[in-house]
């Protein structure tokens, strides 16, 4: 099937697929600035999030560079950087600017929310016409950068939904995009699978590092994760095992050998292929970092049904569950229970998903989009000083 796609190609190259004007807090206590000024400036996305204070170390390693990926991404057009102190506004202001896009940044300290709200609106309004002038231009399938992730995963989750993904997967990765996925601990019990397709032997002591890395933490804590992972949910869809739910997390990754792995929030190199990112198996915490990586749309199959989305990366939602399709249907971008009543082969889900990408990528809005799912969760790996 020969289609068109057009995207917005950024000033560094990347292309998007949406056209967003974000209003960036890289603090808590600068969420109600940012949220102001996108209640005056229609067109503008305020992300919200509840860290940034007293952060060190990794942890605040990995907040810049969450923040600084999500202005970053090519689904974003310019950005309004607000913090209660200049140092961290700027510093943030200045990875996103290095894209080339539009940047600004307002500092709250000696001038309060108000006249904050009233500089950043001024900006902000001014960002929006100009983006609005931007047009789609013709692009290729090799410049997108894709994301996936199961969710409330059951039984159809292994048999339908995920094959389904993976089945595209591989026809991305022939076409010369990068598709990258995580949940490090959903692979417990399938590692080993994970580990005889990396590309080189570097590659494959590097993922299992970080693999054994995950482990000692839960073992060092001694709980169960039993009731955590697998779910409730995921045990009440009849995945009573962490390998259960592992393999059939796996077959959304397609066959392809693993070109590289990530570090949460790490955007992945210009090379076309499959990546692994270390990442929570919590859906908007894990769909936070991989947009931050520079995903532009993500896949997620899902089993007894999940309603999350993201503030500028659309998400797909797939389920192979008939119940589910049903009592969900608003929700649910792709249908494929036809799989499980043999109505569906899998080339032929796998067709019906890839021509819905194509869709989406050419502006059709999702479900979760149209729904107004805007989840921005960010990843905190230990707590403050």
């Amino acid at each position: 099937m020969s289609v068109e796609l057009f995207g917005y190609r950024r000033p560094d190259g990347q292309v998007g697929i949406r056209n967003h004007v974000v209003i960036l807090p890289v603090d808590d206590i600068s969420n109600a600035a940012a949220e102001g000024v996108a209640r005056l400036i229609s067109g503008t996305i305020a992300l919200p999030h509840h860290y940034g204070r007293l952060q060190y170390g990794a942890d605040l390693e990995l907040l810049f560079r969450t923040l600084i990926g999500t202005g970053a991404n090519p689904n974003v057009a310019a950005a309004v950087v607000i913090c209660i102190e200049q140092n961290w506004a700027r510093k943030v202001a200045d990875g996103i600017a290095r894209t080339g896009k539009p940047v600004a940044w307002f500092a709250i300290e000696g001038h309060g929310d108000l006249e904050t709200i009233a500089r950043a609106a001024r900006q902000a309004k001014e960002f929006v016409q100009w983006a609005s002038e931007l047009r789609r231009e013709p692009v290729s399938v090799s410049d997108l950068v894709v994301a996936i992730k199961c969710g409330e995963s059951d039984t159809t989750t292994g048999l339908g939904s995920c094959p389904t993904v993976g089945w595209v997967v591989d026809r991305l990765v022939e076409m010369g995009a990068r598709v990258i996925f995580g949940e490090t601990s959903e692979l417990t019990g399938g590692e080993h699978l994970i580990a005889d397709r990396m590309a080189t032997p570097e590659l494959r002591e590097k993922f299992l590092r970080v693999y054994r890395d995950y482990i000692d933490e839960i073992d060092r804590q001694g709980v169960d994760l039993l009731g955590s992972q697998p779910t409730q949910g995921n045990i009440a869809g009849g995945l009573s095992t962490i390998e259960e739910k592992a393999l059939g997390n796996i077959e959304k990754t397609g066959t392809k050998p693993i070109v590289g792995v990530l570090g949460p929030a790490e955007a992945p190199p210009p090379d076309p292929g499959l990546y692994f990112m270390d990442t929570s198996s919590a859906a908007a915490e894990c769909l936070t970092l991989q947009a931050a990586a520079g995903a532009v749309v993500h896949f997620f199959p899902t089993g007894q049904g999940n309603v999350v989305g993201h503030p500028i990366m659309p998400v797909l939602k797939i389920t192979a569950n008939p119940n589910t399709a049903r009592t969900m249907s608003e929700h649910i971008d792709l249908d494929v229970s036809g799989l499980l009543t043999l109505d569906l082969t899998l080339p032929q889900a796998g067709q019906e998903l890839l021509e819905l990408l194509y869709r989406t990528v050419n502006g059709r809005l999702t479900a979760a989009e149209a729904l107004g799912h805007r989840e921005f969760v960010m990843t905190k790996l230990y707590r403050s000083a």
